[in-house]
């Protein structure tokens, strides 16, 4: 559990956030004297999305303070880090190519210091344009916005940073499986078929993946753990098919590890009874 006391606590969608910044009034393009570091997007590994719901990767981040501000008063400042790729302009323009937190907590440290933890926010709705055409399979680069308050609520100073750290995002994958005959004699040949399919963010639908190289797994009955015993590739349509002896009870699997911008995809086991 995080120790020190919660000092501001944000819940809202990516895109009211990003609207804020928007239409907020204008203010001096200036250091803000914000620090934003130490920053941890889905601890370090891939996003992967699908068609329909929503993700949430995690996020973490910390926060130093400049002279005349204080953890006490979280109203006086705003700083978050979010994703972006293309123009930072653009994103922060218009929110296209934008993905921000969808929540977050930050807990004090001092007064001048505060440690941040929460999510980002994904929704491949169309209504949403974060994943909307497949070219966003690609790596994300990381930034931040700073904005500081006066008294008296207006905006007195806002920023973008950018930051070396990059984020890749990848399109979801899905494999069935289907191994026949059930039951099935020893030394007879058992067919192991199935299909890879990996989302289309254009269409919002999981279409045929072709050409790829995928792991056909076993597991003993009573084993622990899955063996590669062949591999297959994937015909025009995503099928799979190949054929193996029969030994022993177990269960067969298809694995897809991935590549740059689709995500792994395992297939539910299927188990074969061998008599």
């Amino acid at each position: 559990m995080r120790t020190g006391r919660r000092t501001l606590a944000v819940a809202a969608l990516a895109g009211a956030l990003a609207l804020s910044m928007l239409n907020a009034p204008a203010a001096q393009a200036a250091d803000t004297g914000i620090t934003v570091s130490d920053i941890v997007v889905n601890d370090g590994k891939p996003i992967v999305v699908g068609t329909s719901k929503e993700v949430e990767p995690s996020l973490s981040f910390d926060i130093t303070l400049p002279s005349g501000y204080s953890t006490d008063d979280p109203g006086r400042y705003e700083a978050y880090p979010f994703i972006y790729r293309g123009s930072l302009r653009t994103a922060t323009d218009t929110g296209e190519n934008f993905i921000g937190p969808g929540s977050y907590t930050c807990y004090e440290e001092s007064s001048k210091k505060a440690s941040c933890e929460g999510n980002l926010y994904i929704d491949p709705h169309p209504s949403q344009e974060h994943v909307d055409s497949n070219s966003d399979a690609t790596t994300w680069k990381v930034a931040v916005a700073l904005r500081l308050f006066k008294a008296s609520g207006d905006l007195k100073a806002e920023e973008y940073e950018t930051r070396s750290k990059t984020v890749q995002l990848k399109r979801a994958a899905k494999a069935t499986v289907n191994a026949s005959p059930e039951p099935v004699t020893k030394g007879k040949k058992i067919t192991v078929t199935g299909k890879l399919t990996r989302a289309n963010w254009s269409t919002k639908k999981y279409g045929a993946y072709s050409g790829r190289t995928v792991s056909l797994q076993f597991r003993e009955k009573g084993a622990d753990s899955f063996r590669t015993v062949k591999k297959a590739t994937t015909s025009s349509t995503g099928a799979l098919k190949t054929t193996v002896t029969a030994s022993t009870d177990g269960s067969f699997r298809w694995v897809y590890y991935g590549n740059t911008t689709t995500g792994r995809a395992t297939s539910k086991a299927d188990y074969i009874d061998v008599r």
